[in-house]
């Protein structure tokens, strides 16, 4: 019975993914600025919650992530990471576990039909127009930095507006089924609310 529901998910997430981040021309300061989002090699912590809320929120989604990453010190590492990256960008990080989920299942070396790679499935022109050679979209600090600030540019340039932002980031703007599929993902298993004082 799983398998089958797990089965009919991820044929309905690889449908989602069919569309692909398009190419679309920036401007030199979009790009300068893109550009230096990417380059930055901060050490990824959880420092934008206070010890108390860091550690309920990191032991929540560790229990939550289980079952797709078993391996509790990789785990952890990941969501440290992605909380990072996911709060350096300004985007809640929950929202960025819930792309991941419907991108590449946590998958780390997921590649889609269009090319797209890595678990938030950034597709291999970015790295030519606002990063550099160097920049493995496999390895995991990299991959998400790209994803987020993707995402980022693409909600500063809708307004704010999460369902067009994320129609822009999977190339499928105007419809619904990828934004409704990340929200859907976002309100049923990442939604986190910090426990009582």
């Amino acid at each position: 019975m799983w398998r089958l529901i797990y089965s009919i998910l991820f044929l309905i997430s690889d449908a989602a993914m069919a569309g692909a981040q398009v190419h679309e021309p920036l401007s030199v300061s979009t790009r300068t600025v893109l550009h230096r989002a990417i380059s930055d090699r901060a050490v990824p912590m959880l420092i934008t919650l206070p010890r108390p809320e860091a550690k309920d929120w990191l032991d929540s989604m560790t229990e939550r992530l289980e079952k797709r990453i078993p391996d509790i010190e990789e785990r952890r590492a990941f969501l440290i990471t992605v909380h990072y990256e996911a709060t350096r960008a300004g985007l809640d990080p929950e929202l960025v576990l819930s792309i991941i989920q419907v991108e590449s299942n946590f998958r780390k070396y997921a590649v889609s039909s269009a090319g797209a790679r890595g678990y938030m499935q950034v597709m291999p022109f970015w790295v030519e127009m606002i990063g550099n050679q160097e920049h493995n979209l496999f390895h995991l600090r990299v991959n998400l930095r790209y994803g987020c600030t993707i995402l980022r540019h693409y909600l500063d340039l809708e307004k704010g507006d999460y369902f067009r932002a994320l129609g822009r980031y999977n190339g499928s703007l105007g419809k619904a089924t990828y934004p409704d599929l990340i929200l859907s993902a976002w309100r049923r298993n990442w939604t986190y609310a910090a426990a009582p004082e």
